[in-house]
């Protein structure tokens, strides 16, 4: 027995050695030890500075890129939209065209995104679906940027109806978020822009003209 055990040592030695390495197998994977590369990506939050991005978008019947940062001074209204060729989509892209100047009058700029390429934004538009489009329509196609701002529907791979109202300071002070199928109230949208604009405390059903409570 003594025989067997000094030939069996060398290989228990070594798989002892081999089990307190680092990697996979080793201590920091069986201890729980934290791995840093599982850290999830930081999302968009009220209160705290919108995530950066640059794009690719269509502007008119050209393709630029456009960054968020590019906007700083101006309020920004960024809204997604699940896709191209459907059907809610264009009743909102055209609406919030339609009230492009009250937006314009509050120093804010829209901008539309969602996971469709730059050319499938022009053959929409090109189709006649959308009208004269007044302002950018983002292509976020690797979906980076739908993933920061909390909105990625995982499971079919576009973006939720997510609605976001950026200060001019790039401080992120609204955001809403409807599932697929609603749709969102222009109107709503430019009372809420409104409200965060007159630095005051609004109460319920606040709309524009009436009192705030002050500061």
């Amino acid at each position: 027995m003594k025989k067997y055990m000094r030939l069996l040592l060398p290989f228990i030695v070594l798989a002892v050695f081999v089990s307190l390495q680092p990697g996979p197998a080793g201590a920091a994977a069986t201890t729980g030890a934290p791995d840093p590369s599982n850290k999830r990506e930081l999302r968009a939050k009220v209160g705290e500075p919108a995530p950066n991005f640059t794009l690719d978008a269509l502007v008119g019947k050209e393709f630029k890129k456009i960054s968020l940062s590019d906007y700083r001074g101006k309020w920004v209204v960024l809204f997604f939209y699940p896709l191209d060729f459907t059907f809610v989509c264009p009743t909102e892209i055209k609406a919030f065209n339609g009230a492009l100047k009250d937006f314009e009058r509050l120093n804010a700029v829209v901008l539309g995104a969602s996971v469709d390429s730059i050319w499938s934004h022009k053959a929409w538009q090109e189709r006649g679906d959308l009208g004269d489009l007044k302002y950018p329509l983002l292509s976020d196609i690797r979906k980076d940027t739908a993933r920061k701002y909390g909105i990625l529907e995982e499971r079919e791979g576009v973006a939720q109806r997510g609605l976001f109202i950026i200060d001019d300071k790039g401080v992120l002070q609204y955001l809403s978020v409807n599932n697929l199928s609603v749709g969102r109230s222009i109107e709503e949208t430019l009372r809420v822009l409104e409200a965060f604009q007159t630095g005051e405390l609004c109460p319920v059903n606040w709309k524009p003209g009436q009192k705030t409570l002050g500061k």
